[in-house]
């Protein structure tokens, strides 16, 4: 993987996204020259015509990823990848014409985006049958070289296992700190010299898996690998670069502290952030109006009570603040005030309810919490109190999910379901602590986009 502005990305992905850029910048020069030859002109490369192209590939490309056009499954299914070419083509014409709208200069004939269009489509999608085999496969993987056999090596040897794995392990070193509980592995007493042994196995990357650290680095050998140009990486790093989480079974305090991460530098992309959130809350306020208005009248119409519900909420460093929903459950959906977990399918959600919640009309009157300042529209869900208190005596570092703001997408969202346990908000807490810990407009950025897929395929709605 690549990391870019402290995400990282994989090679496949990279190397995909470069290929459709070229392909619709070509899509969109022969759309428009097929367009002049119709009507008798001569072929004229004009560079003023650059910007009109940019337009129409960043429109496409910027859906593509909005949907998950580059996800592990658009890679590894040619039929996934067509779908989301699909649907990302009508995303992004639609945005198209509202920039076309906005900014007439950029315009193309209607007949020239059509013709755009078809061809950035076929040639997509046949570059994508083509280079199956090159994205899914071992080629552009990285060979990694466990140091370890343990309980930590096994968890490596099965993430190289899942779909679409951007490694492959080519070998175990058993470093006798336990049990062997990955392999085959090597013993060291039986290497004579790890650099050759790295060389002989066409390894590019180190992964350090020992059970027990103390006083068992292995450091000569790891000032040796180092020294010969191969990367080295912690356990807990390398987890966090494969998952995009921070694993809470390996995670310790002095990791968080030395770990690249919570950047003071920030600052600056924090008071973009706030114009940013003031800017569009407003704007969504105003253009949602009318559909929460709407909303609000189906939901007193179906079922007693307001259409409006405050709840108390845990927000930056602690605080505590008051959330404004559209109520989406019965008035009597808490006897005595006593918060209980969401579930699957659950009985208390009204007809109504279970529409909003899917499409996540819910959250629309949230945007007041964000123009406030209580919210951004990217950050962890804000918990409740009394849930927070409980995770807290639970889950170690939950507290530290805190020191963002809270928002209405977030990274944990768009990647795990709804959390209705402690096992799920742990599985969240990791998604969290990577977003907390890495945080930059780029990754604010992806994840509003990505919102969109959330929306469009709402499988983890409750």
């Amino acid at each position: 993987m690549i990391r870019l502005f402290k995400h990282y990305v994989p090679h496949a992905v990279l190397l995909l996204g470069a290929i459709d850029f070229v392909l619709l910048m070509l899509a969109a020069e022969v759309g428009w020259s097929l367009r002049l030859w119709q009507v008798g002109g001569a072929f004229d490369p004009d560079p003023a015509r650059l910007p009109n192209m940019l337009a129409f590939t960043a429109a496409l490309q910027t859906a593509m990823i909005a949907v998950g056009a580059y996800s592990v499954a658009a890679l590894q299914s040619p039929r996934f990848a067509v779908a989301r070419l699909l649907v990302a083509t009508l995303l992004g014409i639609t945005f198209l014409s509202l920039l076309f709208f906005l900014l007439p200069p950029v315009s193309f004939w209607r007949s020239s985006l059509f013709y755009a269009t078809c061809i950035a489509l076929a040639a997509m999608m046949v570059a994508r049958l083509m280079l199956r085999g090159l994205l899914g496969g071992e080629r552009l993987k990285r060979r990694i070289l466990v140091l370890g056999a343990g309980a930590r090596a096994a968890r490596i040897e099965a993430l190289a296992g899942r779909t679409g794995a951007g490694f492959t392990v080519v070998g175990f070193v058993a470093m006798n700190d336990g049990p062997v509980a990955a392999g085959p592995a090597v013993n060291r007493a039986d290497i004579a010299s790890l650099p050759d042994h790295l060389v002989a196995l066409g390894a590019s990357e180190v992964v350090l898996a020992l059970e027990e650290r103390r006083n068992a680095l292995p450091l000569t050998d790891l000032l040796r690998v180092k020294t010969t140009g191969v990367e080295v990486q912690d356990f807990s790093t390398f987890l966090e670069r494969e998952t995009g989480r921070v694993d809470l079974d390996s995670l310790n305090p002095s990791w968080l502290i030395f770990s690249d991460g919570f950047s003071a530098g920030r600052r600056l992309s924090s008071w973009g952030k706030r114009l940013f959130d003031l800017v569009v809350s407003l704007a969504l306020l105003l253009l949602a109006a009318p559909l929460i208005l709407i909303t609000a009248l189906a939901i007193r119409l179906e079922s007693k009570g307001p259409a409006f519900y405050r709840q108390r909420r845990v927000g930056l460093y602690g605080e505590t603040f008051e959330v404004i929903k559209l109520r989406s459950m019965r008035v009597d959906a808490e006897v005595g005030g006593k918060a209980v977990w969401a579930q699957k399918d659950d009985p208390r959600v009204t007809r109504i309810g279970a529409f909003i919640r899917k499409v996540r009309i819910d959250e629309l009157p949230q945007a007041w919490s964000v123009l406030k300042g209580e919210m951004s529209f990217v950050g962890p869900r804000p918990e409740r109190p009394q849930f927070v208190a409980d995770l807290e005596s639970r889950l170690p570092y939950y507290a530290e999910r805190h020191v963002v703001k809270p928002g209405i997408t977030g990274w944990a969202q768009i990647n795990y379901p709804y959390g209705a346990s402690v096992e799920d908000a742990r599985e969240k807490l990791e998604y969290d602590l990577y977003y907390a810990k890495n945080y930059t407009p780029f990754l604010d950025i992806l994840i509003l986009l990505q919102t969109a897929r959330v929306i469009l395929w709402p499988e983890g709605a409750r």
